[in-house]
């Protein structure tokens, strides 16, 4: 039986907001409804939390979650859940869900570890349709194109496809940065040089498709709330009273 594991990468150390994991939210740390949400999916073998970082651990661990602690010289949080997959199963899939979607879904979920029933598929992400026109130029939404079998063919902080003629009726699709890997996909992944593009885009996932590692896209119609700010937390407070 093929194991599935949720590893929630956490650092302290953000240059937008530090401390972001332990922030409160509705009196919880963001850090915990990420976890308590996932848990609950029971879609699991076992839930941890990935950190460089005593304080985060301590706090983790006072509600009760799994937390590995890693090398604060492991520059990403892929590296940081590699680092965790050392010690799973060779043969599992591996979740990486970003300590900072408080809102996560266990529909979203789900969908990302069905992608993996396809025995071609080694890594697999989320997209969602984008419906408000203001989000096309904004470079903090990152858009992605498929190929006919579903996997990405580019991400980018711009537009794409271009409609040179403004005549083609389209969707056009946000990347949510949740992520499937197969477990020997993941340590392939961080052994991978930075990529040329991934540098210029600042978009991690870029790196594997420079290598030739195609990512499975799945479409959910869950919309993602990354917090990356503390202005990003202050418009989620009202929602979770």
């Amino acid at each position: 039986m093929i194991k599935h594991y949720a590893v929630i990468p956490a650092r302290y150390a953000s240059s937008r907001f530090p401390g972001k994991p332990l922030a409160l939210l509705a009196g919880k740390p963001i850090l915990r409804h990420v976890y308590e949400r996932v848990l609950a999916s029971e879609l699991f073998d076992e839930v941890i939390i990935a950190t460089d970082d005593l304080r985060i651990s301590s706090v983790a661990q006072d509600f009760g979650a799994t937390v590995v602690l890693t090398s604060e010289d492991l520059p990403s949080g892929t590296d940081r859940i590699a680092a965790v997959a050392e010690v799973l199963e060779p043969d599992s899939i591996i979740l990486n869900v970003q300590g900072d979607e408080p809102l996560i879904e266990r529909a979203a979920l789900q969908t990302l570890l069905a992608a993996f029933d396809d025995i071609d598929v080694k890594m697999a992400s989320l997209m969602t349709p984008i419906t408000d026109i203001k989000e096309f130029a904004n470079p903090n939404i990152v858009k992605v194109v498929t190929d006919v079998q579903g996997d990405a063919m580019y991400f980018s902080r711009s537009l794409i496809p271009f409609d040179r003629d403004e005549e083609a009726p389209r969707v056009y699709y946000r990347h949510i940065g949740v992520y499937g890997f197969r477990h020997n996909a993941l340590m392939q992944f961080v052994k991978f040089p930075l990529g040329e593009y991934e540098q210029i885009e600042k978009l991690e996932q870029l790196r594997a498709l420079e290598n030739g590692l195609k990512i499975r896209m799945c479409k959910t119609d869950y919309q993602g709330f990354g917090i990356d700010t503390p202005q990003d937390l202050a418009k989620l407070s009202p929602l979770m009273i």
